[in-house]
């Protein structure tokens, strides 16, 4: 069975992926600022897609709500994940 946390960090990374291709790498980097998640039903076996969608996109932060669904387009999971802009350490 899909475990709950694994879903969490598929919504993690999708949100991460989002804002890291709406920043300039060379000056900032993204870092999870807080996710939430409600696991709606269970997967034993097969495929899980997540889709990320931008509900906030400004200069600090970013907020994204994601769904994972199945090959079935059937709701695993849906989440709300909140992304910090940094300056980079470079």
């Amino acid at each position: 069975m899909l475990h709950g946390g694994v879903s969490v960090v598929l919504a993690e990374t999708a949100a991460s992926v989002g804002t890291a291709i709406n920043i300039d790498l060379t000056k900032k980097v993204a870092v999870g600022l807080e996710i939430n998640a409600n696991h709606v039903r269970s997967k034993r076996d097969g495929h899980v897609f997540a889709v990320a969608v931008p509900v906030h996109k400004g200069r600090t932060t970013m907020i994204w709500e994601i769904k994972i669904v199945d090959e079935e387009d059937k709701l695993i999971c849906t989440s709300r994940c909140t992304m910090a802009i940094i300056d980079s350490q470079q």
